[in-house]
């Protein structure tokens, strides 16, 4: 199995774009396909540095409705009109970043959800024996604190985004599981959780940001006790975990240091070996 970053926050592999969003692909015995497609169409172009025909591409996964996950949909899908999009079904609703008074839109585009090759999912599916996709996350344990200011609009209200449009990927090849999820919003300790009941023991290898990330290092002692006690809990997994995106530094430095060489970063343009 071939993992490749297209897109992350950070710099990585010489001449690879960076931007806020994320972007994998990955290839199988069975498929090729792409887990998000990043904030805008920089991930095509590190695709075409990579050496990457993302024109043969034949299945695409959105981790969840936000537009740093899926704004270069509408580019892909002019080079790859094709390639079945599979979509939790609430990652049309109108998603937001609330703060006090201040609020941005970031959902995805209206447009996207007019697509033809869009399979909306509503609950756990197996696409293949190598694809099954899951979600119903309801565990709350070290749910990440900037969740907070993220939120939904109903009929002009807001209210707290739950992320029951986030949904996980496990590829299933050789042997080996590998558990793909975005930003893991609902704690990736609950995600664990919910495959573990559902298809028992651990994957070989999770590929997620942590949702820890936060503008400045001001961290609060009960942020800081999350990333700790986060980092104690994935080192009872018999699991390699690779992060980045909306990991951040400091919590990435912090979580490193109790983890060891069972956590390593995946910046842009840098491929994962399974």
């Amino acid at each position: 199995m071939r993992i490749v970053n297209l897109i992350e926050n950070t710099e990585g592999k010489s001449g690879c774009l960076f931007e806020h969003g994320l972007s994998f692909y990955v290839e199988t015995n069975l498929h090729k396909l792409l887990v998000d497609t990043g904030a805008s169409g920089a991930f095509l172009e590190n695709a075409l540095r990579l050496g990457i025909d993302l024109g043969q591409v034949d299945t695409v996964v959105i981790s969840h409705g936000h537009y740093d996950h899926a704004g270069g949909l509408t580019e892909f899908v002019g080079i790859n009109p094709r390639a079945k999009i599979w979509m939790h079904r609430l990652a049309g609703e109108a998603y937001y970043h609330k703060s006090g008074e201040s609020e941005r839109y970031i959902g995805i585009s209206p447009q996207l959800r007019k697509l033809d090759q869009v399979e909306w999912v509503e609950s756990n599916r197996w696409i293949d024996e190598e694809l099954f996709l899951f979600g119903g996350v309801s565990g709350r344990k070290w749910w990440p604190s900037g969740n907070r200011e993220l939120q939904m609009k109903r009929d002009g209200v807001f209210m707290q985004d739950t992320f029951c449009h986030e949904q996980y990927l496990v590829v299933s090849e050789g042997g080996k599981k590998v558990l793909l999820s975005g930003c893991a919003h609902n704690g990736i300790v609950n995600i664990l959780d919910t495959y573990r009941e559902l298809l028992g023991g651990a994957p070989n290898v999770a590929v997620s940001g942590f949702h820890m990330r936060k503008k400045g290092d001001a961290y609060t002692q009960e942020e800081l006790d999350i990333f700790y006690k986060t980092a104690e809990e994935l080192k009872k997994w018999d699991t390699m975990f690779y992060t980045g995106h909306c990991t951040g530094e400091i919590p990435y430095r912090l979580m490193k240091e109790c983890m060891g060489g069972q956590l390593a970063y995946v910046h842009s343009g840098e491929e994962i070996s399974v």
